[in-house]
């Protein structure tokens, strides 16, 4: 088993390191500006080399997303051990909002200048599709498996996992341009209950 042991040992180490350049990138993002930071500058202050921070990323803007790509997939984790019998809506919100719940003790609110920042993230498109496209198969096969469909020949679980897509992308930039700035996890809820409810139509 010593073999297994030091396996584990690597993996963990990469994933420390990963998560040390996202964290460095998103520091470095907000005290100086996302135009003002490149790879070189967040390889130091992660204290490796710009070779290292090219084995893990392609870019600033790459590892900046990251921590928000490992909720996603920790939500799919979660997704996949919800009970069987359990509504589909239901399941989702609930593995949805686990990781940011997991995190709340350690959350702090953002600062309007933080989220200046985090609306120039959003300025490009194809960061935001990014966080999800990787994990969409994913979510697409449990969500058939789940619900007994077939993912490339019906229509619903494709739909809902569209769904699921926007629903991020929805909070996300109403977490971006909250005024004052707001903690995501309420956001994301709210706009899960919303689908739920079919969609009404706000207040007039």
């Amino acid at each position: 088993m010593p073999d297994e042991e030091v396996l584990g040992l690597r993996e963990r180490k990469k994933l420390d390191t990963r998560m040390a350049l996202s964290d460095a990138a998103l520091e470095l993002a907000f005290e100086r500006g996302l135009d003002n930071v490149t790879r070189e500058d967040i390889a130091r202050r992660a204290g490796v080399s710009v070779r290292t921070f090219n084995n893990y990323f392609t870019g600033k803007y790459d590892a900046i997303i990251y921590r928000q790509s490992v909720r996603i997939r920790r939500s799919l984790a979660a997704f996949r051990e919800r009970p069987v019998a359990e509504p589909l809506w239901s399941a989702l919100t609930a593995a949805l909002l686990e990781p940011l719940e997991a995190e709340q003790a350690e959350f702090r609110v953002p600062t309007a200048a933080q989220l200046a920042e985090v609306r120039k993230l959003f300025r490009a498109p194809e960061l935001r599709s990014a966080l999800f496209t990787g994990v969409s198969e994913d979510w697409l096969e449990l969500i058939a498996e789940r619900t007994g469909t077939d993912p490339l020949r019906d229509v619903y679980p494709r739909l809902v996992t569209g769904m699921i897509g926007t629903v991020i992308d929805a909070a996300m930039v109403a977490y971006a341009h909250a005024d004052p700035p707001v903690p995501i996890a309420p956001l994301l809820r709210r706009a899960l209950d919303q689908v739920a409810a079919g969609l009404p139509e706000p207040p007039r």
